[in-house]
C-alpha cells in the first residue's frame, strides 16, 4: 500500500456530532411511550439510518414526494424509523406522528466535535499531509469550520452541491482528489457511514477508513477507527 499524501475527512458523523444523538432520543421516548425496543433493534436502526442517508432511493423519493413540505418529510421519517426499528405497521403509524412532534419540540442537541479532533487535524498538517473535508452537504460550510476552530488545518472543504454529486458516488471523491493535486490511490478517506463513506470512497480508488466509535458496523470489511488518535498508527503501519 503506497504511503497516503492527503487526508479526507467526512464531516457529520465523523468530526462532529449532535449529543445526543437524534436516533437515540428517538429510541429512547419511544420506549417511554410504551414500545419494546431492545438494543438490537436500535443497532438495526442505526445502520437503516445510515443506508437512507447514503443517498438512498427512498431518501431521493421522499425528497421528490415532500419537496419543501419539512413538517411531511419529518413525519414521513418518523415512520420509517419505527419501521426500522421492528414496529409493525399499525403500531408504527399509530407513534409516528407523537414522535416526530416530539422530536421537532424537544430535540435541542449540543453541537460538539469529537474528542481529539483539532490535535489530530493539528499533528496531520505539521506531517505534510493535504487535509479536506468532503461532506454530502448542499452548500459551502467554510464558515462552521471557522467557527468550530479547525479550518485553520485544512487545505479546502468540498461540499457535494458545489459538484452535483453525492457520496457514495464516486465522482466527489475524485473531485476532492484532483483538488488535493493528487491520485485518488495516494488519498485516505474517513468517515463514519459505511455506505456512503467506505462503498463510495473505495469505488473511486482512496483508501477507505471507517470511524466507527459505537460499533455500529462490527463486520466491515475495511479499516476501523474508534478514535481519531489512531489514525496515527495507522499511517505509521502504511
Amino acid at each position: 500500500m503506497p504511503t497516503p499524501k492527503a487526508i479526507f475527512y467526512d464531516l457529520d458523523g465523523t468530526l462532529r456530532k449532535s449529543q445526543p444523538a437524534g436516533r437515540d432520543l428517538f429510541a429512547e421516548h419511544a420506549i417511554s411511550l410504551g414500545l419494546g425496543i431492545t438494543s438490537a433493534d436500535r443497532l438495526r436502526s442505526a445502520r437503516w439510518e445510515h443506508a437512507y442517508w447514503a443517498s438512498s432511493d427512498d431518501l431521493r423519493a421522499d425528497i421528490e414526494r415532500y419537496k419543501a413540505e419539512d413538517q411531511a418529510f419529518w413525519r414521513n421519517y418518523a415512520l420509517r424509523q419505527l419501521y426500522a426499528l421492528g414496529c409493525p405497521e399499525d403500531c408504527a403509524s399509530q407513534y409516528a406522528l407523537a414522535l416526530s412532534d416530539f422530536m421537532e419540540t424537544s430535540y435541542q442537541p449540543q453541537d460538539l466535535l469529537f474528542d481529539g479532533v483539532a490535535e489530530t487535524l493539528s499533528g496531520l498538517r505539521e506531517s505534510g499531509y493535504v487535509l479536506a473535508v468532503v461532506s454530502n452537504r448542499d452548500k459551502p460550510f467554510h464558515d462552521y469550520l471557522r467557527e468550530k476552530d479547525i479550518l485553520r488545518y485544512l487545505h479546502f472543504a468540498l461540499a457535494a452541491g458545489e459538484v452535483s454529486s453525492w457520496k457514495p458516488d464516486p465522482e466527489i471523491f475524485i473531485r476532492a482528489a484532483q483538488q488535493a493535486d493528487v491520485c485518488p490511490g495516494d488519498a485516505v478517506y474517513i468517515g463514519d457511514n459505511y455506505y456512503a463513506d467506505i462503498v463510495g470512497a473505495r469505488r473511486a480508488g482512496l483508501i477507505p477508513v471507517l470511524f466507527d466509535p459505537a460499533g455500529v458496523f462490527p463486520e466491515a470489511d475495511c479499516t476501523v477507527i474508534q478514535t481519531h488518535a489512531q489514525i496515527f498508527d495507522l499511517l505509521e503501519r502504511m
